[in-house]
């Protein structure tokens, strides 16, 4: 018997996973058939767990090695001045630990949509069958119900009505024989209820896993990109308390994603072995409940096979078909002499028609292209979606591993980056000229240049106009009341500080101007009149 079927073939990426190496832990290897039940084979697919463990924990190994040696080793001097290199390193390591993640997280909330739609599919294929086998149980309870009692009801009646007429007795003990053949053959159908009792145990406990998988999974996608958002956070605003926590949440993460791939490629090996030879384990499961000759009318539904219930179908309708012809023939010649007889020929009548509506219905369901679709369908909804939505997984789970790698690869050096910058400022000479924090001076020197004018002020006011010598009382005006009140209006429109272009330059921090050969020619030609008018404006 062929395992693979015209209308149903398994994709390749089962036949690749369901060659993988199925050894148990005795390091023994075994047949690669699914059996669950089996203990070597459980067995393989711990063995599956226990190499991705192994790969945790060369990973946390290698991690911890890398960052004992960025803290114990120590660069040359020269080395540590450059900064642009480090600054280079970890950029382009958080640019690609970001690309990854994004990448992972894409790529995990396709595969969870896909392992949902696939079992989705499984969950409904297997709610249609439990609907299907429960009509036809259904069907033939209440058939035999109405056999056994109804029609034995009339009969018993219609027995003391014809009391005196022997040929109709006859013909009732008849009509008894039929319907006990139509008893003996439902009888004989397979008992559905309590392979109807597993398929909805089967479908409830995989909707309740399923739900709490798929969760489970959006959380971790959701917990991936806060990480990554909140890393990048982190080295955009150099805190090191963020970058501290994000790397602690990135080693639980790193565990959850080996974890996760672990579980994820043990479920599609095991998935895979099952989609190359479904009919094989369903037999197995169904050997002592059901016929194998029935098991393989519904696998295979193929005009050459032979239906195994029409026999049993085709003896119910002749029997009734039998009734009915005799129940006509009673409503014709004895209702005429038993008027009383009526009623009860034409519930029998009733019974039969109503009987012969389940039988055409019971035939309908017991037809192998409905159980049959909704086998294909579970099998297409978990050997496609649901095996490429788990292979999507495992490669979200890579992915990540690899994202926290370089994430947690790069946030030490982030680290030591951001400590070299600020023992860096802390060494910077307050007495510097040029560091910022020496622009505060003391207060009489800031009152002793704030009452000073700039030579370039001077020049921009005085040495602009058309002639070198104003009259005293137009250069004093000039002077002394336009720069002071565009100095303080300045000063109040930008709280209370000067501009630098009115304030004087050694104020500022700022080194010495260097003066110009026409600026010193003005200056030099001011007249002592003029001198002794501003005073100590110009003098330091």
């Amino acid at each position: 018997m062929s395992s693979i079927r015209e209308d149903y073939m398994a994709p390749w990426w089962t036949y690749w996973l369901h060659n993988f190496p199925h050894v148990n832990l005795n390091f023994q290897p075994i047949d690669n058939t699914f059996t669950p039940q089996d203990q070597n084979y459980q067995q393989s697919l711990i063995f599956l767990a226990c190499m991705v463990a192994a790969g945790l924990g060369l990973n946390l190994l290698c991690l911890a090695i890398y960052l004992s040696c960025l803290c114990c080793c120590r660069k040359d001097e020269e080395e540590e001045e450059s900064k642009s290199p480090n600054s280079c390193c970890v950029t382009w390591s958080a640019v690609t630990a970001g690309l990854l993640s994004c990448a992972a997280v894409g790529v995990g909330f396709y595969g969870n949509s896909e392992t949902n739609d696939g079992v989705y599919q499984l969950t409904y294929s297997l709610y249609n069958t439990n609907h299907t086998l429960g009509g036809v149980d259904s069907l033939v309870t209440g058939t035999m119900g109405s056999m056994e009692s109804g029609l034995k009801q009339h009969l018993a009646r219609l027995d003391e009505i014809f009391a005196t007429r022997g040929d109709y007795v006859q013909t009732l003990r008849f009509m008894q024989q039929m319907a006990d053949n139509v008893i003996k053959q439902l009888l004989g159908l397979p008992d559905w209820d309590m392979t109807k009792v597993d398929l909805a145990a089967i479908a409830d406990q995989t909707t309740y896993i399923e739900y709490y998988r798929w969760l489970t999974y959006l959380l971790l996608l959701i917990l991936d990109l806060v990480i990554c958002l909140a890393a990048c956070l982190g080295l955009a605003k150099q805190s090191r308390w963020l970058l501290t926590t994000m790397m602690v949440f990135g080693v639980l993460t790193l565990i959850l994603s080996w974890a996760s791939l672990g579980a994820d490629l043990a479920s599609a090996v095991s998935t895979s072995d099952f989609c190359v030879t479904p009919e094989k384990f369903i037999m197995n499961q169904t050997k002592d409940l059901i016929s194998s000759e029935i098991v393989h009318y519904y696998l295979y539904c193929s005009q050459a096979l032979r239906n195994p219930f029409q026999q049993s179908l085709t003896i119910f309708q002749r029997s009734l078909t039998t009734m009915q012809i005799q129940i006509q023939g009673l409503l014709q010649f004895a209702v005429p002499l038993f008027p009383t007889a009526e009623r009860d020929l034409l519930g029998i009548q009733h019974l039969l028609n109503s009987s012969e509506a389940s039988l055409h219905q019971l035939t309908a369901l017991l037809d192998c292209r409905g159980l049959n679709k909704d086998y294909l369908d579970a099998l297409i909804g978990v050997c496609y979606d649901g095996v490429e939505g788990l292979l999507y997984l495992c490669l979200f789970s890579i992915l990540a591993i690899c994202a926290f790698c370089a994430m947690l690869c790069a946030i030490p050096r982030a680290w030591t980056h951001i400590t070299s910058r600020e023992r860096d400022y802390d060494d910077i000479d307050e007495g510097d000229p040029f560091n910022p924090q020496a622009r505060r001076m003391t207060t009489h020197d800031s009152n002793h240049a704030t009452n000073m004018h700039s030579f370039c002020s001077y020049s921009s006011s005085v040495g602009s106009q058309s002639s070198l010598h104003p009259p005293a009382a137009q250069a004093a005006q000039t002077v002394s009341n336009a720069p002071v009140s565009e100095y303080m209006n300045q000063s109040a429109l930008f709280g209370g500080n000067p501009r630098y272009e009115n304030v004087p330059l050694i104020g500022r921090g700022s080194p010495p101007p260097s003066y110009s050969p026409s600026m010193r020619a003005t200056y030099l030609s001011m007249t002592e009149d003029q001198i002794r008018h501003f005073g100590n404006d110009f003098q330091a």
